[in-house]
């Protein structure tokens, strides 16, 4: 037994590989327990987990309800065949769909370990079902790092897939964002209009009888929660609509309360055609992914082979877990306490924070989910990092400060998230922007001797 956090770092980082980080000098701390919204190092030291892991541990960590599901499946079944059906793959199965948007239409659901193979599926259900190869998906986006996903992605990460798509078909696009407007509009409603007229036309020049899908989170997740102003994503729908293109939400982030409602179409009141998830659906406990698919699409399945198949497709244990995380979820009633209590006190502490440090540029968010973006000057909007630079610039001072105080956040180039569990109460919450606060004041402190020097 290695009982200290030095000799556990030690051995960590001689034999794990850690994801999209250079590996040498790699200093963070050793959990290995959580509680609440609390995680603990190997030496006692607490963390506030101020993002849920990645967007994913929407009901905190050691959820009894969740873990004694865990505990009594593992006492039952660990594994049954994918082809053959399974009590709790029912179960959950069942519940999935009733939080689908599509009302007695229905759907099904199928399952995979991760949101980046859900995506991968998705889009090959799209192609088999319109008999059109091409996609759409967004610049700025993420959708994972496999193989297929990664092209899918509209950012950095894309990059290590090429020079050679392993995905064809996959055009991308520039979505709207109002605070950095890629059409150079002067306020919410000319965004809409102009990324609308932007997406179309790149549609029309794909041509419409060829496109399958558009691919789309409902809130930009990890590059910089983006929320998309009034009229887009209703926008994005109609154009489906007219050209016979299926439209697929990515809700590995924004699903599971993370919005204020199950999932951030229902939000936005946006039906999609298929739903991609993970992350939350099981609170981040056990690896799972999917994808819900509306019934009238489903069932062209019933007549031909369903194209996709993976060993853990409908884990026993991974379905048990997600049957009591969705129970736990309405029981604490969190997806309207997340809207309702939540979202409107983070908002405005945030808000506070954005007043007090001229480095910060902008507060946006719904939910559960928020992010501040930094800038070197208000006026112009200058970002502190530039988007997909190579330099981090002052961003690694703001960590720094954040992990001494004793907080675990992540964010991306200028862009720092807040998404804490949908457990936190408002004491956690005064807490954690009394944090940030701190550690933002560290960032403009580190960012004025850089300038200077």
């Amino acid at each position: 037994m290695i009982a200290t956090g030095e000799a556990l770092a030690t051995k960590h980082a001689r034999y794990v590989l850690t994801p999209w980080m250079a590996q040498a000098n790699l200093q963070p701390p050793v959990i290995v327990r959580g509680e609440g919204i609390y995680l603990y190092d190997a030496d006692g030291n607490r963390y506030a987990d101020l993002t849920s892991g990645l967007i994913a541990v929407n009901l905190g960590h050691g959820h009894p309800a969740v873990r004694a599901a865990m505990h009594a499946q593992v006492d039952r079944l660990c594994f049954s065949p994918p082809s053959w059906f399974n009590d709790v793959r029912a179960e959950l199965g069942e519940a999935l769909v009733q939080l689908a948007p599509w009302g007695a239409e229905g759907g099904r659901v199928f399952f995979t370990t991760s949101g980046a193979s859900a995506n991968e599926d998705a889009v090959k259900f799209a192609r088999v079902l319109t008999g059109r190869s091409k996609v759409l998906a967004g610049y700025r986006s993420f959708h994972g790092s496999g193989a297929g996903s990664a092209t899918l992605t509209g950012e950095s990460r894309r990059w290590f897939n090429e020079p050679t798509s392993v995905m064809p078909g996959v055009v991308h696009f520039w979505a709207a964002y109002p605070y950095r407007s890629p059409f150079f509009a002067t306020d919410p409603a000319e965004e809409t209009r102009r990324a609308l007229a932007h997406v179309a036309d790149v549609v029309a020049a794909e041509n419409p009888e060829a496109v399958a899908a558009i691919l789309i989170e409902p809130v930009i997740g990890s590059n910089g929660v983006i929320v998309f102003p009034p009229g887009y994503l209703a926008g994005l729908r109609a154009l489906c609509d007219a050209h016979g293109i299926l439209l697929i939400f990515d809700e590995v982030m924004t699903g599971f309360g993370r919005t204020g409602a199950a999932f951030g179409g229902e939000r936005f009141g946006v039906v999609p055609d298929l739903i991609t998830f993970a992350k939350g659906v099981t609170s981040g406990y056990v690896p799972l992914g999917g994808v819900i698919v509306r019934e009238r699409l489903a069932a062209a399945f019933d007549g031909k082979p369903l194209p996709a198949g993976h060993t853990y497709s409908g884990h026993p244990l991974a379905m048990a877990t997600g049957v009591a995380a969705l129970q736990a979820y309405r029981d604490d009633d969190l997806y309207a306490r997340t809207k309702n209590g939540i979202e409107p006190r983070l908002r405005a502490g945030l808000e506070r924070l954005r007043d007090k440090h001229e480095i910060v540029g902008e507060v946006r968010g719904i939910g559960a989910f928020f992010a501040l973006e930094f800038v070197s000057d208000r006026t112009t909007r200058t970002p502190l990092v530039p988007w997909q630079g190579k330099s981090l610039g002052p961003m690694p001072a703001l960590f720094a400060a954040l992990k001494k105080r004793g907080a675990y956040m992540f964010g991306r180039y200028s862009v720092l998230h807040i998404a804490p569990p949908l457990t936190i109460t408002d004491e956690q919450i005064d807490e954690a922007v009394a944090t940030i606060d701190a550690a933002v004041g560290e960032l403009a402190a580190a960012y004025g001797a850089a300038k200077s020097s």
